[in-house]
């Protein structure tokens, strides 16, 4: 009996530990995919998640016929995110319904009643890390979502301030440093770190704030618009090695 509650105990212990551990890895998305070969050089990386890009005005920005081509070739557990910047929210719905997409990225300046009208999908919100307003911002969105519910919204992507991604401008780490160390995270989505990563800085950025995933473009492109397969290795590499 004893010996029973030994091994029970153990087992108990060693899935505590595992699960921490299952916790406490740093995911990583792979935004600006605009070809299937860089979709493809993600998943083989060991990429979670590739971002596409549906905003005009971007050099990155993906044709519809092109993104269905990605996404008939994504494989399976590579999680496919639809990002948009200040589109009407029903653009949104329609273009996600027609490339039945899950996961949308909402990177402009979107309000927390949009958000609420995305709850049958899995929102993630682009927010800046500006010093006069980072604050302020956290404490609406903590307020939005005790408000509104907002279960859709399931991630904070973190981007340097005056840029709407893509930018390669690193981000001000400290800054976010000293918010995390002031519990002013607490009550909101896990934070999604973006804004300037490279394969060379991201694991800095991972050893000091911890975030729940990166979110990398510019930083594994070999031009505008196209990734470099061997870039995207050396950044979940170094991801890997952070943890």
């Amino acid at each position: 009996m004893r010996n029973d509650r030994e091994i029970r105990s153990n087992l108990i212990d060693f899935g505590r530990r595992l699960s921490m551990s299952v916790v406490q890895r740093t995911r990583v998305k792979i935004c600006g995919v605009g070809h299937v070969e860089d979709a493809m050089a993600a998943a083989r990386a060991g990429a979670d998640a590739i971002g596409m890009v549906f905003h005009p005005e971007s050099k990155r920005n993906v044709p519809v016929q092109r993104a269905a081509e990605i996404l008939a070739a994504l494989p399976p557990f590579v999680t496919p995110v639809g990002l948009f910047i200040d589109l009407p929210i029903g653009r949104v719905w329609d273009a996600a319904r027609s490339m039945n997409l899950r996961h949308i990225q909402l990177n402009g300046n979107e309000a927390p009643d949009q958000v609420a009208s995305l709850q049958q999908y899995t929102v993630i919100k682009a927010i800046r890390v500006d010093a006069k307003t980072f604050g302020d911002e956290l404490e609406m969105w903590r307020d939005a979502i005790k408000r509104l519910g907002l279960r859709c919204l399931q991630g904070l992507v973190l981007e340097t301030a005056g840029t709407v991604g893509g930018s390669g401008v690193a981000n001000d780490w400290d800054l976010v440093a000293h918010h995390r160390q002031r519990g002013d995270f607490v009550g909101l989505p896990p934070l999604i770190a973006a804004g300037g990563l490279t394969p060379e800085t991201v694991g800095d950025v991972v050893r000091k704030i911890r975030p729940w995933a990166v979110d990398v473009s510019s930083g594994v492109e070999e031009s505008v618009g196209r990734k470099s397969a061997d870039k995207i290795e050396a950044f979940i590499r170094a991801v890997s090695e952070a943890q």
